[in-house]
């Protein structure tokens, strides 16, 4: 199992276990650098690293996962060490998230109509106090017996291309690139294998001022890994990586710590000097 584990989710967005929780199991793992990287929320980071203070040996990274649109597809960027209170980013954060409530609301009345018949009071009773995302709804249809596993309804129901799915506000990579250095923080591409081009994007994001690119990752092979490892080099880009965990299905997705991440990624993020 790796110390590092650089993208982690909890109940302030979209994942299972609370901030304190999350910090509990990670070092139970033998986890010994995490990062809080939920979707469009900061508000897990600060419940995490007081958690973290009470046990010995685990540093807690703040970080954020932006949700952006391309006419590819989605892009995910990573922001690392954010200052919590930062105005605009907190701002624009709390707009994305009041457009996943919005869009979680159409995506089940659209559920319905197919007689896929689950309750957003329950989907919002899911997410707890976190941002509404599309897993709170597939753990709704989980619950009522309509899928056998979270990943089915993506692929059948509420994936980009289901019939379910809806589209929300979003803002793009680039923009996303500079909101998080406006934050003084450390702007990273999530999983590029999920783009389309990930090449061309990153050279593009990198003129808005991307400092990172996600190299390891569940499921990527170490041909995978050492492409991104040589585009790194090539934009002077420092490296991450973690296993996205979310605890939701446990069966399914890669456990905590899972992917093996060099001491070296947390070294370099931690000197990198924000803009």
């Amino acid at each position: 199992m790796s110390q590092v584990d650089l993208h982690l989710h909890t109940t302030a967005s979209d994942g299972k276990y609370s901030p304190a929780e999350l910090v509990r199991l990670a070092r139970a793992a033998g986890l010994r650098y995490i990062a809080i990287t939920d979707h469009d929320s900061l508000d897990g980071i600060r419940e995490a690293q007081e958690e973290a203070q009470k046990l010995p040996g685990i540093l807690v990274i703040g970080g954020v996962e932006i949700n952006t649109d391309t006419p590819g597809g989605e892009i995910h960027i990573l922001g690392y060490r954010i200052e919590n209170e930062n105005g605009e980013l907190r701002e624009t954060l709390e707009k994305l998230r009041r457009s996943r409530i919005e869009r979680a609301e159409k995506m089940v009345a659209r559920l319905k109509e197919m007689g896929i018949d689950i309750d957003y009071r329950r989907v919002k009773e899911l997410a707890g106090e976190g941002a509404v995302g599309r897993p709170h709804i597939a753990e709704a249809m989980l619950e009522r017996g309509y899928i056998s596993n979270i990943k089915e309804a993506f692929l059948k129901y509420i994936g980009r291309d289901g019939p379910a799915y809806v589209e929300r506000d979003k803002i793009t990579p680039v923009e996303a690139v500079r909101l998080i250095t406006r934050a003084h923080g450390i702007p990273v591409l999530a999983h590029p294998f999920t783009s389309i081009d990930f090449q061309q994007l990153t050279a593009e994001l990198v003129q808005a001022g991307l400092k990172g690119i996600e190299a390891y990752y569940a499921g990527y092979t170490p041909e995978q890994i050492g492409e991104l490892l040589a585009l790194a080099e090539k934009y002077h880009l420092i490296v991450t990586g973690g296993s996205d965990f979310h605890g939701l299905d446990l069966a399914a997705e890669p456990p905590l710590g899972s992917v093996e991440v060099p001491l070296k990624c947390v070294e370099n993020l931690m000197a990198l000097k924000p803009d």
